[in-house]
């Protein structure tokens, strides 16, 4: 045999193997990308297997009524991205992501092939490992320090992916978020539209079979705010479902997911930076509340950007903690996610 026709006969070889790694491996890596954080735990993504690719697709159906440009629904999109990414790796390839990849569909958020070989790294092992526990903390955080050095990991996570982790200061800085963000949180829980949204994603404790949105086990009921702690979403809406504990100690961190841009493919950045950085923290059992709300108002977004002196559009407020134990939310089951 001619060594060209042998070197052709190899990357032929190599090519079916790539190809073939979608189609035998879309249970887990659907299953994977599912785990990802989203608002509401909406899941508001579809999958469909198109070897050598999976393709993923937002699900307008699953969109917040306080989210009509999607934005909400697009970070999460991007979350779920990362999460085929990580996957992809932990089967030992490098992911090709082609993200919007169809202007003439435009729910088709990626198209994700496997590229070369390549053996998985430590931090994304730890990463992986922490996919079943990594959750949205809205209860009490425990006491002590974050891990040395484990904020300047998240800022270059954020980095990596296309954005930006602002920290915040403890003081006037931290002030001046939290004052716009109280007054933000009091209009939108009075507005008809966030709170049938939050009617609809809410679980009672004894809707065991739910596999979307946020259990009782989640959230805890509205309580008097406390110094250093961000308000969050009212999931009880006083119906006396909450059953998770307030208090507990402050947050160790707060900071701001920024992007450069604010456009379509800058909200699935955004996700991507999001899902590696919590997935990042919760590796050393640090996860985060996540603050979506005030940002549902383009003005409130505005005025945090310009009385922090941001250098990018917020996108997500985020505060951080020690947290030991841990209630993920339920998910969707690879099958129901997939198209034919």
């Amino acid at each position: 045999m001619m060594a060209g026709q042998r070197q052709v006969d190899t990357v032929t070889e190599k090519t079916i193997q790539e190809d073939r790694v979608i189609a035998d491996h879309a249970q887990f890596l659907i299953t994977t990308a599912a785990r990802s954080p989203s608002v509401h735990n909406t899941q508001p993504w579809r999958f469909r297997v198109e070897s050598p690719a999976i393709e993923l697709y937002c699900d307008p159906q699953r969109k917040l009524r306080a989210d009509p440009l999607g934005r909400e629904m697009l970070i999460s999109c991007g979350a779920a991205v990362f999460g085929l990414r990580l996957a992809m790796r932990w089967l030992g390839y490098l992911p090709v992501v082609e993200l919007l990849p169809d202007s003439s569909r435009p729910r088709l958020m990626a198209r994700v092939t496997a590229g070369a070989a390549a053996p998985v790294t430590g931090g994304e092992r730890q990463m992986l490992e922490a996919v079943p526990h990594r959750h949205t903390h809205r209860g009490p955080f425990e006491p002590g320090p974050l891990p040395a050095g484990l904020l300047a990991g998240l800022q270059h996570d954020a980095l990596v992916e296309g954005a930006e982790l602002a920290l915040v200061d403890g003081g006037l800085a931290y002030q001046r978020l939290a004052d716009i963000v109280a007054v933000a949180a009091r209009r939108l829980d009075l507005d008809p539209q966030a709170r049938a949204d939050t009617r609809r994603w809410t679980r009672d404790a004894a809707d065991s079979q739910a596999r979307d949105g946020v259990p009782a086990v989640a959230f805890a009921a509205r309580a008097r705010l406390r110094p250093g702690r961000l308000p969050q979403r009212d999931f009880d809406l006083d119906r006396g479902l909450a059953r998770l504990s307030a208090g507990g100690e402050i947050p160790a961190a707060t900071a701001v997911l920024l992007t450069r841009g604010d456009r379509r493919a800058e909200w699935l950045c955004a996700g991507q930076a999001l899902h590696r950085l919590l997935l990042h923290a919760a590796s050393t059992w640090v996860f985060a509340s996540l603050h979506t709300q005030p940002l549902e108002v383009t003005v409130t977004r505005g005025l945090i950007r310009d009385r922090l002196a941001l250098t990018g559009y917020p996108q997500m407020l985020l505060q951080f903690g020690r947290v030991r134990t841990t209630h993920p939310s339920a998910r969707r089951r690879a099958e129901e996610l997939t198209d034919p």
